[in-house]
């Protein structure tokens, strides 16, 4: 495979600042707090089990092949051009229902700014539409230009989240100090329940982690990827780790867990700690920086995933116009306007009728799984790809193949865990076994539409093409 020549754009910085925008949410934050003291336990459970695999398998595989495509290349080295365009597919997919999620969770958020007055429109489907797709064209016009212009989305967005964190942990800190912890923290309430309802939110936790594979797309749009990407990583996975759960400790501690939900949760339970501490002045701006970091992670992800159709149009299991660049900016434009139109249909059945608000959550629901599916394919990958002698300059897991081998296994495992339990019904779901059948034959007949689409692209690849 041969790649057109891409603009080098991304230094270090702005990788940490990437991986941050699109691995750390202050929205995971309240849906663990809603949980409990026992997201703690499972924050700790899920780091180690998923994101410690996840981190030192991007750190060596991204080391050893650090070209453009990242999952899509290492799966294609360990297993072929069929796993290849699954493992691309499956992971661009579950991107298309997860931008309006985010777009919707910005204009959620965006109403604390102008005050109570504004709340009238938190039903306003007209509104949550219009703000979803002004914010996916802003994504879509700045990373069409370039990722030297669309990466200041994810740089400004990263940033942006630090001050709203910053301070939910020291307002939580102060109104433990002065009221006590409005939340219970006993040793029965850290130990997770197995009751239906948290089970499912163990799977959101480990969702909440992943995103630092996301930079690997565009290896040959970092500058000294091989040295850059792992440096990134471990700068960006130590930061997310800790705030995740300091962040969740301290809602716990300033408001009883009853009290936290909802796509507001998070500006929710700033706006009452602020208004107890007399800085209810501060409400309206870090609404304004909560909206921009989710502006900013829709950028990130965006132009990560778009990578993916780019290197399938080169290999040509897409039509060819996918893996063309703009002749001015060199950017991928054809995928990245496909993606948006695409996106787009998305943002309009998020505020359909109750009907097609069904199949979207059912959708939502085949996104997590399916985001999950090239987790599978890439730490098997680890693994088989551990007997290919590494070169000098690669970065290999601490203790070598055999820790490397255990680690794969583990995010393997925890992995496939978590798709089970994305496939469990809420407990408000009224037809359970229905729900199920949906959102299984739902994924299914995503990998089985991949399949074609590759067995269709296959048939117009010449031999000497394929590799």
């Amino acid at each position: 495979m041969t790649i057109p020549q891409l603009r080098r754009a991304l230094g270090f910085r702005d990788l940490v600042l990437l991986y941050i925008v699109t691995s750390f949410s202050l929205r995971w934050i309240a849906t663990a707090a809603a949980a409990g003291p026992s997201a703690l336990v499972i924050w700790v459970i899920a780091a180690v089990g998923l994101f410690v695999p996840l981190v030192f398998t991007v750190l060596e595989l991204s080391s050893r092949y650090p070209e453009e495509g990242g999952i899509y290349v290492w799966s294609k080295r360990a297993f072929g051009p069929f796993a290849a365009f699954l493992t691309g597919w499956t992971y661009w997919s579950s991107n298309l229902p997860y931008f309006p999620g985010l777009l919707y969770y910005a204009a959620a958020n965006a109403l604390f700014i102008g005050g109570p007055s504004w709340q009238v429109l938190s039903s306003n489907s007209l509104y949550f539409i219009a703000v979803s797709a002004t914010g996916l064209m802003v994504a879509v016009i700045l990373n069409v230009v370039g990722l030297n212009v669309g990466k200041w989305l994810n740089n400004v967005g990263a940033i942006a989240v630090w001050i709203p964190t910053f301070l939910l942990i020291a307002f939580g800190v102060g109104s433990w100090a002065r009221y006590g912890s409005a939340t219970p923290i006993t040793t029965a309430a850290l130990w997770p329940s197995t009751s239906l309802k948290d089970v499912i939110f163990w799977s959101t936790i480990a969702f909440a982690f992943g995103g630092v594979e996301c930079g690997s797309t565009m290896g040959e749009e970092i500058v000294d990827a091989r040295r850059t990407v792992p440096r990134a990583i471990l700068t960006a996975g130590v930061f997310i780790t800790v705030l995740y759960m300091t962040a969740t400790l301290s809602v716990l501690l300033a408001m009883p867990k009853d009290q936290v939900s909802g796509l507001q949760g998070v500006m929710q339970a700033i706006q009452t700690m602020a208004q107890r501490a007399g800085a209810a002045w501060l409400v309206p701006v870090l609404a304004a920086l909560v909206t921009i970091n989710a502006l900013g992670a829709v950028g990130g992800w965006f132009a990560a995933t778009a990578r993916l159709p780019f290197v399938a149009g080169i290999d040509r299991f897409l039509p060819r116009a996918f893996g063309v660049l703009h002749p001015r900016w060199r950017t991928p434009y054809v995928a990245l306007l496909v993606q948006a139109m695409i996106a787009g249909v998305f943002v309009l059945l998020g505020q359909a009728g109750t009907s097609v608000r069904g199949a979207y959550d059912a959708l939502v629901s085949m996104g997590i799984i399916a985001y999950f599916i090239p987790f599978l394919f890439m730490f098997a990958a680890m693994i088989r790809l551990q007997r290919e002698p590494a070169d000098a300059g690669v970065i290999r897991v601490p203790g070598g193949t055999p820790v490397a081998i255990a680690l794969a296994a583990l995010g393997m495992m925890v992995t496939a865990v978590s798709i089970v339990l994305a496939c469990v019904p809420a407990d408000e779901e009224p037809n359970k076994a229905l729900a199920v059948v949906k959102v299984v034959g739902s994924s299914i007949v995503l990998v089985g539409i991949g399949a074609g689409v590759y067995a269709a692209g296959r048939r117009g690849v010449r031999p000497n093409e394929e590799g």
